[in-house]
């Protein structure tokens, strides 16, 4: 059974801290949002789809928090709150999506007590439709792969970056659930390690067998035909087809391009931005210790100058396809990804 990221009980959002894993297994409870806010920036939750239920949980909590007596300033108050949540990570669409699907179930209600009332019932309704679509992408995407097939994947985008299931990892999930005999090599995905620490996690907890490698060695695997597929998850994705996603991500796609092997992307509608052009994209920036250390340890000299990008981008002619709940978008993606939303209406 795959692992619960985020879920809501008793008017309290609790959480896997992801900062503990491997080590421990631990959990969080948080009654207020600007903690839910301070876990989404320090990546005590990740994952695009994780954030954005998180942050519908965090306007949830926002109502519950507020003194407001009249709709008015309740809808203040969450617009406040909103901004907070929304700054943490601003390259993932779904966290904008999230917060904007409760505002707007918050804007019509008629009064404090049923707006408090619609955004809890929506939030943990945005749950629940995280893991029946990742279970459907999974199905999608299952039949892309085959018996003994070895597969790729880059960072996490499994349980620990969704609800429950995964987006990536639920397709290497329900791959294996259909009785096909499987591998799995993950990339450790410098600097905070999210494939060595969780996407190693999750695979073992799940029985399925996976190897770890440096990341450094993605030319390596493939130039020795020990990788027949990769899939990876996005954290937002035009129109076009461009991808952003964690970084290294390019270089696994240009990798995989050079070897002839198929390079998938797992993700659900909720993350296509189907507006803004790649160059309007903000790259979030992280703090240049997580590339100077290693936990307590200083691997680099002080001082020293960092450029420490958490997400790149990877352009359509890298991609075989693009796998979400209605389907796979293959290329030219510009016709195939609004055709998948015409399939959704």
């Amino acid at each position: 059974m795959s692992l619960r990221t985020v879920e809501w009980k008793d008017n309290s959002v609790i959480m896997i801290d992801q900062t503990k894993l491997p080590n421990s297994l631990e959990y969080v409870t948080y009654n207020d949002y600007n903690q839910v806010a301070d876990a989404i920036r320090t990546l005590v939750v990740r994952g695009a789809p994780a954030i954005g239920v998180s942050g519908a949980f965090g306007l949830a909590l926002a109502a519950l928090q507020s003194d407001a007596k009249e709709k008015n300033q309740l809808i203040q108050d969450l617009e406040k709150a909103k901004k907070i949540l929304f700054e943490t990570r601003p390259t993932a669409i779904n966290l904008s999506w999230g917060l904007e699907k409760i505002m707007k179930i918050a804007e019509q209600g008629k009064t404090v007590s049923e707006i408090r009332d619609t955004v809890i019932v929506k939030a943990k309704e945005m749950a629940e439709e995280d893991i029946n679509i990742n279970k459907q992408m999974g199905k999608n995407g299952a039949e892309l792969f085959h018996d003994n097939d070895t597969i790729m994947t880059h960072c996490n985008a499994g349980a620990l970056a969704t609800v429950a299931y995964g987006t990536a990892l639920g397709v290497i999930r329900a791959t294996n659930e259909s009785g096909k005999n499987i591998k799995v090599i993950a990339t450790e995905t410098r600097p905070v390690q999210q494939g060595s620490r969780l996407t190693a996690f999750e695979l073992k907890h799940d029985g399925i067998d996976v190897s770890l490698i440096p990341d450094t060695a993605v030319g390596y695997t493939m130039a020795n035909d020990l990788v027949n597929g990769v899939v990876v998850g996005a954290d937002r994705i035009l129109q076009t087809g461009h991808v952003f996603n964690k970084i290294g991500t390019y270089q696994v796609a240009t990798m995989a391009k050079r070897h002839n092997i198929p390079f998938y992307v797992a993700a659900p509608l909720s993350t296509f931005d189907l507006k803004s052009r790649p160059e309007e994209i903000i790259i979030e920036q992280r703090k240049p210790s997580e590339v100077t250390g290693i936990g307590d340890k200083k691997t680099a000299p002080d001082g020293i100058s960092v450029i420490n990008p958490a997400f790149d981008i990877t352009p359509p002619e890298l991609i075989s396809g693009i796998i979400t709940e209605n389907g796979i978008a293959k290329p030219p993606f510009e016709k195939s990804i609004k055709e998948l939303f015409q399939a959704k209406k």
